[in-house]
């Protein structure tokens, strides 16, 4: 994972798919996504989908999915994983910020730690994405790292304002619950707090 105050890369990201596992990728949902599970509805769209344990969950539940990531590695992964599973899910390798000129449209979108990744400009640039891409009434399901996590290692941590802030424009927040972010044991640079690293979950809708 990125320090605190490095931006993601497309070669750190290829460097960490070429671990044995990536310290996110921890082989099943997160558990805020699972509990959330009855409120992810319709068609749905999982951005920075990986290796597509999100995904495949959610295909697996009876959803629509089309997941979405930057890397061809960990999409190819993904659709080994979908096959043996017997699920239907549309991989596409594309940046975050083009996912406004996808030609479907969606009911929920799932963004499992990639919101924190972001600098502000491509913040920015995801957010009216989303918008353009999302009608009235379409809900976004984020769990990225939050301030209340000690230390400056992994990935940029977001506070509860700055969530609000982000999705001021064309979002109403409906709820930002503080989360756990599971990570694999023992990989260096992924040492968080017991039990997981803090984190916010913010359900988002399209007004």
């Amino acid at each position: 994972m990125t320090s605190h105050h490095e931006q993601p890369s497309r070669e750190r990201f290829t460097a960490y798919y070429g671990l044995p596992t990536a310290p996110w990728d921890i082989g099943r949902p997160q558990r805020a996504f699972v509990e959330a599970g009855d409120r992810i509805g319709g068609r749905v769209l999982d951005c920075g989908c990986g290796t597509g344990d999100l995904a495949i969950w959610l295909a697996g539940r009876g959803q629509a999915v089309t997941g979405v990531d930057f890397l061809a590695g960990p999409l190819g992964a993904a659709r080994d994983k979908a096959r043996r599973a017997g699920v239907t899910v549309n991989f596409l390798e594309m940046d975050a910020a083009a996912v406004g000129e996808i030609p479907e449209r969606f009911d929920s979108v799932t963004d499992c730690g990639l919101f924190h990744s972001f600098d502000d400009a491509a913040r920015g640039a995801y957010v009216a994405a989303l918008r353009r891409l999302l009608e009235p009434g379409a809900r976004v399901f984020i769990l990225c790292m939050s301030t209340d996590e000690p230390g400056e290692q992994g990935p940029r941590r977001l506070s509860e304002p700055e969530l609000r802030a982000a999705f001021a424009d064309g979002f109403t927040v409906e709820s930002i619950e503080p989360a756990r972010f599971e990570v694999v044991p023992g990989i260096a640079g992924a040492e968080f707090s017991p039990g997981g690293a803090r984190a916010l979950f913010a359900t988002l809708r399209r007004v």
